[in-house]
């Protein structure tokens, strides 16, 4: 296992970082004034003080509607703070893993295989492919492709026509820690099965009370079924503990 203190985990204080505090309290969790994506030289400076083996880079900037407000900032920190993260990665031979997303397929089949072309349907989407496209560059690198959401269902309502592999972020924070030290290079998918969002949301809270919404019903393009064929993970995984 690496030592935890040698990886540095980037969007330490969002969803994912916030859950991963929890199970793995002793990686280092910079927050973004002392690791700033869009700031390289910030950044080389930090690793030269910090021994570090492995990036986990998690800051994005996430909400599709807040991306199509300011794609300027999504392009600054989604493509451009990637590619900032891969070239600190080739300089200074570490690895690194990339949290992408599953936004970046069409959505018009689901069942996505790590193989399957990948055509973003709004701003977001693009932004985390142009991080995926970079990150490629990087030969030691691992593109998890995902989805999650917080714990408790945050909405009243949920989409019943779109389809997702979404688990809570607990089970996914987790799933992500198992390859955390192995050496697994390329492109994963990591999710549940196949179910609405209104399904997912009941799944998480049973007893709580969830309106139906339609994907027609919001201002920003959804793709339709993003579910991803989790088969690599799941074999890959079978032995190990959870």
């Amino acid at each position: 296992m690496i030592n935890q203190s040698h990886i540095i985990f980037t969007g330490g204080s969002g969803l994912l970082g916030s859950e991963f505090r929890k199970i793995l309290p002793d990686i280092d969790y910079p927050s973004s004034k002392e690791f700033d994506v869009t700031n390289y030289n910030q950044m080389k400076k930090y690793v030269e003080k910090n021994s570090c083996e492995l990036i986990v880079h998690a800051a994005a900037l996430s909400s599709p509607p807040q991306v199509d407000k300011d794609p300027k900032k999504a392009l600054e920190v989604n493509i451009i703070g990637t590619s900032n993260v891969v070239k600190l990665c080739m300089e200074s031979g570490i690895k690194l893993i990339y949290i992408s997303s599953d936004y970046v397929f069409k959505g018009d089949k689901g069942n996505y295989k790590e193989t399957d072309p990948v055509y973003p349907v709004n701003k977001y989407a693009w932004s985390k492919l142009g991080g995926e496209c970079a990150v490629r560059m990087l030969e030691n690198s691992l593109i998890i492709r995902t989805t999650f959401g917080p714990n408790i269902f945050p909405y009243d309502k949920a989409f019943i026509d779109q389809w997702t592999s979404r688990q809570s972020v607990s089970v996914i924070a987790r799933k992500i820690g198992n390859l955390l030290d192995k050496d697994v290079k390329g492109i994963i998918h990591i999710g549940g099965k196949r179910k609405t969002v209104f399904e997912y949301a009941k799944s998480l809270d049973r007893t709580k009370v969830i309106g139906k919404l339609s994907i027609n019903d919001v201002p920003f393009n959804v793709p339709v079924d993003t579910s991803l064929n989790c088969d690599k993970y799941d074999k890959l995984t079978e032995t190990w503990p959870e």
